[in-house]
């Protein structure tokens, strides 16, 4: 049975007509939908008991069902572990930073990238998300923060899995979220962060979407690099690079290189003075983060001394880093490491 939220306004109002029924009604189940966040077939006060009856017995509901919920102790981190309906789980967060209310979406179970410092790599790729299952993470944080008078200012699709392995769900996804008369999420307000595969990201460059696109560097050279994340050894940093200065050039849009300071292991003077080498002329900023600590990889991060140098060290050659506060250490909120622990 199709899952409410893969379908789009097209395939909502072509299934509509095939019950001899106007296309408005299908237009009123994508407001109510997108705009009152109703999830269950009930809501729809506006269409008949029949038709409400035809939408429960046709389409399924339940893309997610919560079965953890933390909160950090400071309260402006929340972690979601969800269960799919084949028993699979996902982990989405909700990060309030002053005004802006950002969540943190996964676009697969698992993920086949196998980077050694994440705990979502260590698990291994389960299956892709459907669109409509990604979509279904933004609605139900978008509820939530309906029910507090708040809305959601961002949305990152940095959770478990690599975006650019599942292409099309993550950008039906995207396209529906973006749809003026539903949720009409801005494109800016999405990024979406891959591990450099070339490929995708020189497609993306093409489509020239308004959408940010980041990419996980975390190493100046093939070797450390190659050892941290198994992609460079198909896509080595020079491809990558090449494929980021074809984005900009095609886009005229800045990218962000995001970067896991781990201590000892990339957080040098040194190594912020060969990414600046790698990144010169090319419209970017660097986004640094102390590593999200996890049981399946030795590395420690970096301390803030540590982490001030790199930065002073990188805006000295001409790239602009930001040092980013880790959130939800205490929740487990980096990607996978609730799900890793699942045995499901």
């Amino acid at each position: 049975m199709k899952l409410v939220y893969d379908l789009d306004l097209p395939a909502l109002v072509e299934m509509f007509q095939t019950w001899d029924e106007p296309a408005y009604r299908a237009k009123q189940v994508w407001q109510g939908l997108y705009q009152h966040f109703w999830n269950t077939p009930e809501q729809f006060t506006s269409l008949s008991k029949s038709l409400r009856e035809k939408l429960a017995a046709n389409l399924r509901w339940d893309a997610l069902t919560p079965d953890l919920k933390l909160a950090s102790s400071d309260k402006q981190t929340i972690k979601t572990l969800f269960k799919l309906h084949d028993e699979k789980v996902i982990e989405a967060v909700l990060m309030r930073y002053d005004r802006r209310r950002t969540l943190c979406i996964s676009t697969q179970a698992g993920c086949a990238m196998g980077c050694v410092f994440c705990a979502t790599g260590q698990m291994g790729f389960k299956r892709h998300l459907s669109s409509g299952e990604i979509v279904a993470q933004v609605m139900y944080y978008a509820r939530l923060l309906n029910e507090q008078n708040e809305r959601v200012t961002n949305v990152v699709l940095m959770g478990m899995g690599e975006p650019f392995h599942n292409y099309d769900n993550t950008m039906a996804a995207i396209d529906r979220l973006n749809d003026a008369d539903g949720y009409a999420f801005g494109a800016r307000r999405f990024t979406i962060s891959t591990v450099g595969l070339v490929p995708s990201i020189r497609r993306f460059a093409d489509e020239t979407r308004q959408v940010n696109l980041a990419v996980s560097l975390h190493a100046a050279d093939d070797e450390t690099r190659g050892e941290m994340m198994p992609v460079n050894k198909k896509y080595p940093i020079a491809e990558v690079i090449e494929a980021c200065r074809y984005y900009v050039t095609k886009t005229g849009r800045r990218i962000t290189f995001e970067w896991a300071l781990i201590h000892g292991v990339n957080d040098t003077p040194e190594t912020a003075r060969r990414i600046a080498s790698l990144l010169k002329g090319l419209n970017c900023h660097v986004n640094a983060i102390p590593l999200n600590p996890t049981t399946g990889y030795s590395g420690k991060a970096t301390d803030r001394q540590r982490a001030e140098k790199f930065k002073e060290t990188l805006e000295q050659a001409g790239v602009p880093c930001t040092i980013r506060m880790r959130r939800g250490i205490d929740i487990a909120a980096g990607c996978g490491q609730l799900a890793g622990k699942s045995p499901l």
